[in-house]
């Protein structure tokens, strides 16, 4: 088994940034990737970002490209999410995911965190 915890969520004005921090625990030689994916209320779960725990490669959809980054520490079991020139319609619960390949449908990942909360007051 996997757990993952994340943390850094939080309300800030459009324009803003945070960073998100997901670590990991337990099983995770189990664990080749790690992604980040994201719910608002009354939609479905979006992917948001990826990242290879081997190699560090972050993958993203076209509408964070430029504004998030995904990367991981040396060890590969702590992953963060830095979000930049945050809008409004990013408001969402985000969540920390663990699998085996660096996917960006949701079912392909095994292990999920409780998410955190990120809002953006226009």
């Amino acid at each position: 088994q996997v757990q993952l915890v994340e943390s850094g969520g939080g309300l800030v004005q459009a324009g803003g940034s945070l960073r998100l921090s997901c670590a990991a625990s337990g099983d995770t030689a189990s664990i080749y990737a790690m992604g980040w994916f994201r719910q608002a209320s009354g939609k479905e779960r979006e992917f948001v970002a990826a990242i290879s725990r081997s190699d560090g490669r972050p993958y993203y959809p076209d509408f964070v490209k430029g504004r998030f980054t995904c990367s991981r520490d040396n060890a590969g079991n702590t992953v963060y999410l830095q979000m930049n020139s945050l809008k409004p319609e990013d408001t969402a619960k985000y969540y920390c995911a663990a699998g085996t390949v660096p996917e960006t449908t949701p079912l392909a990942y095994r292990f999920w965190g409780q998410g955190t909360q990120v809002t953006v007051s226009s």
